[in-house]
């Protein structure tokens, strides 16, 4: 059982990156096309594109011809998820004691296997300590 989990946390934090980058992608530049994908991912364009037909296939993500790559309603609903657990997974890091830089890094490969249960902990530590520094 742990090992599947792990697997399908695998496959979905695939999944969760490349919506977040298209959202940022979109919001920062207007538009996103696999070349930047590839780039920013450190992968080939042949991955790109197998995991973008996944992605399409999965209902996340539509192409357009000569336009790039745009979010589905639930490519955006899972993007603005991965954010905000990202966002909570840096600032628990924060806040238990870890340089901003480290904590962004961290939290990269965090977000994705934490369970529902440990991000509620975090959520809970992190306004204890918000509140305290207040």
């Amino acid at each position: 059982m742990r090992f599947a989990r792990q697997r399908e946390a695998d496959r979905t934090a695939t999944a969760e990156d490349y919506v977040e980058l298209i959202a940022d992608l979109l919001r920062e530049e207007g538009e996103a096309r696999a070349v930047e994908l590839a780039r920013r991912m450190g992968v080939s364009q042949a991955t790109v594109t197998a995991t973008v037909g996944r992605l399409q296939r999965d209902g996340l993500v539509e192409t357009k011809p000569y336009r790039g790559l745009f979010l589905t309603d639930a490519g955006r609903a899972m993007a603005e998820a991965a954010k905000a657990r990202h966002d909570l997974v840096v600032r628990f890091l924060i806040a238990v004691g870890l340089d901003a830089e480290t904590a962004e890094q961290d939290a990269e490969g965090l977000e994705h296997h934490a369970s529902e249960k440990a991000l509620v902990a975090f959520a809970r530590f992190v306004a204890k300590a918000e509140t305290d520094r207040a």
